[in-house]
C-alpha cells in the first residue's frame, strides 16, 4: 500500500495518524518465499517537525512460516515490527526523496517496502522447530524427530583409514 506524504510535507507541525493493512502475502528474497501467516493492522504516526524532519512511526506483528533449518518442518516465526524513521525535510524536495530510501518514491511511502525491509533486518540467522531438533538422515530423508531409520550412522572416511589405523594401535598399548 502507498501513501501520499506531500500533505505532511507541506505543512508545519502537522501530525497524521493511518491505519494500513499490508498487503504482503509472502515474503520472497534471495532465502526463498516464505508464506505470512497472520498480520495485524499497522497503525502509524507521521510528524512534520517545523519543516526540519518528518518522523514516520509505528508498529505492528507479522507471522511467517519458516522451514526448520534442520528437519524442513514449518516453524511460525513472530517478528515484531517497530518503525521510527526520520527523514530530513532541510533539503530541495529531490534530496528529500531520494536519501537511499527504497521505501520513499517521491513523496510517496510504501509501507510493504518499509515492512519487508523490517523484516529482511531482524530475520534469524537459524531456525529450529526445537532446541534437540535431530534433523533428517542423509541418506534416505526420514525425519529423525518422528521415525528411527536403519541406517548406518557413521561413515568412515577411506582417505583416513591409515591413521584409523595408527589410532587402533595406540589404544591397545
Amino acid at each position: 500500500m502507498r501513501i501520499e506524504l506531500s500533505e505532511i510535507i507541506s505543512c508545519e507541525n502537522k501530525e497524521m495518524s493511518k491505519q494500513v493493512e499490508i498487503e504482503l502475502s509472502s515474503f520472497d528474497s534471495k532465502l526463498g518465499q516464505f508464506p505470512i501467516i497472520e498480520k495485524a493492522p499497522f497503525v502509524m504516526k507521521f510528524t512534520n517537525e517545523n519543516n526540519k524532519r518528518l518522523l514516520i512511526q509505528g508498529e505492528t506483528e507479522v507471522t511467517i512460516a519458516i522451514p526448520c533449518d534442520r528437519c524442513l518442518e514449518e516453524v511460525d516465526r513472530d517478528f515484531s515490527i517497530a518503525v521510527d524513521k526520520e527523514i530530513d525535510l532541510t533539503g530541495s524536495r529531490e534530496e528529500i526523496s531520494m536519501d537511499g530510501l527504497d521505501y520513499i518514491t517521491g513523496t510517496n511511502l510504501d509501507v510493504d517496502q518499509l515492512i519487508f525491509g523490517e523484516i529482511l533486518v531482524s530475520w534469524p540467522m537459524k531456525v529450529l522447530c526445537r532446541e534437540d531438533c535431530k534433523g533428517i538422515c542423509k541418506r534416505c530423508g526420514a525425519n529423525l524427530n518422528q521415525t528411527e531409520c536403519q541406517c548406518q550412522k557413521t561413515e568412515p572416511d577411506p582417505r583416513m583409514a591409515a591413521i584409523q589405523d595408527i589410532f587402533n594401535k595406540f589404544k591397545e598399548v
